[in-house]
């Protein structure tokens, strides 16, 4: 008989010191093979209230300093609210362009580049506009030891997708952070078409 192999996998944790101060990387898997991580920071008792992100990756955004979107600056603001909090856990999922992957997403950003938004973009290229999955997070907060968060997010979807898993959602941080010439109509068009929370009185 075969032994059906764990749709999601803990696999190990060590120290991770950053500029913003020290974590812990804790390391998990899909049966795909597709690798993420969560990084936590201070202790907390279960059933405490624990801050959280869940941050997707964007390559160009967290690693190459693009300022098309927000991404970078918003991973920075929430490992910098960890800390200052004194506890709190990121959850970095490795679903790159709102899980269409880096190439593609560069393909859309060049759609973009014609006068497409990046609803528009990712549509022409045959993706609905955001594919990404949040089922992992609950193992990792499992793992963790995380059952009450406040969640730092502008997205009511991420917000669903918690309490559809069983996460209590006791609160909603906005991280409205990162607000450049360059993603301004990006920002704008996830607010009105995707249901992002940000204040329009930014995007003046």
């Amino acid at each position: 008989m075969t032994t059906k192999q764990p749709k999601y996998e803990y696999v190990s944790s060590a120290r991770l010191p950053t500029r913003f101060g020290d974590f812990t990387i804790h390391g998990f898997v899909e049966a795909s093979g597709q690798e993420h991580v969560a990084l936590s920071y201070g202790q907390w008792q279960a059933g405490d209230l624990v801050p959280i992100r869940i941050h997707s990756e964007c390559l160009t955004g967290d690693a190459l300093f693009s300022t098309r979107c927000d991404c970078g600056f918003q991973l920075e603001k929430a490992l910098q609210n960890i800390v200052e909090n004194g506890r709190g856990v990121l959850l970095y999922l490795r679903q790159e362009g709102r899980g269409i992957g880096l190439l593609n997403k560069i393909r859309a950003y060049n759609l973009q580049d014609t006068g497409m938004d990046t609803v528009e973009a990712n549509e022409h290229l045959g993706f609905d506009a955001d594919l990404r999955s949040y089922d992992i997070c609950k193992l990792m907060l499992d793992t963790l030891d995380v059952s009450q968060v406040e969640l730092m997010t502008n997205n009511p979807r991420k917000m669903q997708a918690l309490e559809q898993l069983g996460i209590k959602i006791t609160a909603r941080k906005p991280i409205d952070h990162g607000i450049t010439k360059d993603n301004k109509h990006y920002l704008k068009t996830k607010t009105e078409k995707l249901g992002h929370a940000f204040d329009p009185h930014l995007f003046k």
